[in-house]
């Protein structure tokens, strides 16, 4: 009798511990392809590269359920350099993404590094190439630095209401003496309804540095960013379309500061919108895809841009594709845009890009 209440206890004991376990999953991406650039006052530019289409990487992503529909969530993800086997940025593990939060019927906060709702827009909304290959909205958008992702970061995302999303981000500064200095902020609405998907975006950043022990106070003033996404399937194709507004100081970071150029460098604008236009059109095996875009800038300077993307993605299975992409930038009155691809800015105002990417 007390065997079987012995033994009652320990699978009663081992369910809920089974239970209470954290579900982990491995995924990744391995993309690497071959990129000529041309252009740029150094000439042309062979190259085996890594992460043209998509950044390379391996996450892990985990749960643990709490009961009432309640879950603890995390992810932690890596970049690195196929072409090397170096990890993408220096000094770092998780440098993609480093968060953990709780997940429930009100939504999810998360806390810890984390992408901007500015970039998360541009990739999953508005981007046919999503940010990726030499065709991208990188070309002309400022889609660098801290609007695509930021550190201490806390998110809180809402449920799905009837087709609607909402995003709010917030992102510390911690300087000493200033919960203004360095801060940013950011918010999304998107709705979505059979063929089509639309999100309005605003994203808000200070580049002051606050006085400390040995550091000199700098006042650069606030930056900010706001960007219609949206895409429509017509079945037969699917059109995008994304318009971004900058204000003030980084809020448009150039991707590429050496001067590519040569003669005067170029300045970030400070006061300018970019459009993009885009269609997907299956083809055969693939997809054929299109971008134009245009940047205005409307400072003193007048440096405004155009860009063209064309490519074309065969897909050999549901995780692997083949991509051939070309992108080409017409620069005006000095302005310094390049092409460029995810992971890396460009060298010159034309690219050609061919590889393979894989998704596990």
């Amino acid at each position: 009798m007390n065997k079987k209440v012995i033994a009652a206890a320990i699978l009663t004991a081992s369910a809920g511990a089974a239970h209470a376990q954290t579900n982990i999953t491995i995924y990744g991406i391995a993309d690497a392809g071959f990129v000529h650039e041309s252009g740029g006052v150094a000439g042309s530019l062979n190259k085996i590269s890594s992460g043209v289409g998509s950044a390379s990487r391996i996450g892990f992503r985990g749960t643990e359920d709490l009961g009432g529909g309640t879950s603890v969530v995390f992810l932690l993800e890596n970049g690195h350099r196929l072409d090397t086997g170096e990890v993408d940025a220096a000094g770092t593990i998780f440098n993609r993404q480093a968060w953990v939060g709780i997940k429930g019927k009100a939504g999810q906060l998360t806390i810890g590094r984390q992408y901007t709702p500015w970039h998360q827009a541009l990739v999953q909304v508005g981007d046919p190439f999503s940010t990726g290959y030499a065709g991208s909205s990188k070309n002309l958008f400022p889609d660098f630095g801290t609007n695509v992702r930021t550190s201490n970061t806390v998110v809180y995302a809402t449920p799905v209401m009837q087709g609607v999303t909402g995003e709010v981000a917030y992102s510390a500064g911690e300087q000493i003496g200033s919960s203004k200095s360095g801060r940013q902020m950011g918010a999304s609405l998107g709705y979505t309804s059979g063929p089509l998907n639309v999100r309005l975006v605003y994203n808000h950043k200070n580049s002051d540095v606050a006085a400390a022990p040995g550091v000199t106070p700098v006042t650069r003033g606030n930056g900010s960013n706001k960007l219609l996404a949206a895409n429509y399937d017509f079945k037969v194709f699917k059109a995008y379309l994304a318009f971004s507004v900058d204000k003030g100081f980084n809020s448009a970071p150039l991707g590429n500061n050496s001067n590519p150029y040569g003669g005067v460098a170029p300045t970030a604008s400070t006061d300018g919108n970019e459009i993009l236009l885009g269609a997907v059109v299956p083809a055969g095996s693939g997809n054929l895809v299109v971008t134009l875009q245009r940047k205005d800038d409307k400072t003193a300077r007048n440096q405004d841009a155009r860009s063209l993307g064309v490519g074309y993605l065969y897909l050999l299975s549901k995780r692997t594709t083949l991509y051939t992409v070309y992108g080409a930038i017409d620069n005006e009155n000095g302005a310094g845009y390049t092409v460029a691809n995810n992971t890396e800015a460009g060298s010159g105002d034309r690219a050609f890009n061919l590889g393979i990417r894989h998704t596990f």
